[in-house]
């Protein structure tokens, strides 16, 4: 099969299964009081995005021996299931064979920068390699995402970002803004999952996870992830029409923001991200394992999109002028 044949027939399954994803439609009634997707980050300027939201404590352990309880069997990533000593159950997901665009780093650095600016996240962390204990003995193996299977956040289902309580809201139409920044190419509604957190009252979380699939370009076939060189090279927006923003998305999700996203609420995403400190950034992408030079590169990036969102609400200003 030639490349061009293989390229359409790619397409042809690509198309499929996500051409079809629905127009959003703000929901007629409103969410229950006990759930969100965002909560205002009052402390953002003090957030540790190192360990994240969930902490050192619960963070893996380096030195340690994990046991294996699964292969994973489903998916395009290579992973597993393991255990810890002190008994805590962790999804790993690892680098490709080879270690071709590994997702790991990116998953775990993008989730520290939603966190910060007010997104539910679940407890993640990297570990560039790990000993495990299998069948064949204790050696090192590859490493990658871990997340933590945590007793008081339990995954209850997935919400459709066609039909979700928050549709039209600035939290959601920021998490899209925030998504775009990303170059974020796996949208697809199992990633967004719905978690039931237990403390001194239930809530519910709307969250979107497993956002390994960016930091490169958005083409639609064979996308690259964790690509410096593809991320700074694909622009993200060009201009406004008809009173919103127009991105340079390239990908199958284009119905999240075609049409529906205005100038101001683009500010308000940038606004968040333009809180965090240099040393916050570092700490987010050296909480992924990048090197200190790639991570420049990318936090540059992201800093000049941040800028055009500002620039975006000042043109919107004098149109309205």
């Amino acid at each position: 099969m030639t490349r061009q044949i293989l390229a359409i027939a790619i397409a042809a399954v690509l198309s499929t299964s996500c051409a079809g994803v629905k127009v959003p439609q703000k929901s007629p009634t409103p969410p229950p009081p006990n759930a969100s997707m965002w909560i205002e980050p009052a402390d953002l300027e003090q957030r540790d995005l190192f360990y994240g939201p969930w902490g050192a404590d619960n963070a893996p352990d380096p030195n340690g021996v994990y046991k294996l309880v699964e292969i994973k069997h489903t998916g395009v990533n290579v992973g597993m299931t393991v255990r810890d000593e002190k008994d805590r159950e962790w999804s790993v997901k690892q680098a490709y064979p080879g270690g071709l665009q590994p997702e790991g780093p990116v998953e775990v650095t993008l989730s520290r920068l939603l966190s910060a600016v007010g997104y539910h996240q679940a407890p993640v962390y990297f570990l560039p390699a790990f000993k495990l204990k299998d069948d064949w003995g204790t050696h090192v193996e590859v490493g990658g995402r871990f997340r933590l299977k945590n007793k008081d956040l339990e995954d209850k289902d997935i919400w459709d970002w066609a039909d979700s309580p928050f549709v039209g809201t600035k939290p959601y139409q920021g998490l899209i803004v925030l998504l775009r920044m990303f170059n974020s190419t796996d949208l697809k509604p199992s990633n967004n999952t719905l978690y039931e957190r237990k403390g001194d009252k239930v809530e519910l979380w709307y969250a979107h996870r497993d956002i390994g699939a960016a930091l490169g370009d958005s083409q639609q076939i064979s996308p690259a992830k964790n690509d410096i060189d593809a991320f700074e090279k694909e622009p993200f927006i060009l201009g406004v029409e008809n009173g919103f923003v127009k991105f340079a998305y390239q990908g199958w999700y284009k119905n999240l923001s075609n049409g529906r996203i205005t100038p101001d609420e683009a500010k308000w995403a940038g606004d968040l991200l333009s809180r965090l400190s240099d040393k916050q950034w570092n700490d987010a992408f050296r909480a992924g394992g990048f090197e200190s030079a790639v991570a420049a590169r990318f936090i540059a990036k992201l800093r000049a999109k941040i800028a055009e969102t500002v620039s975006l609400s000042a043109h919107a200003d004098e149109v309205r002028r």
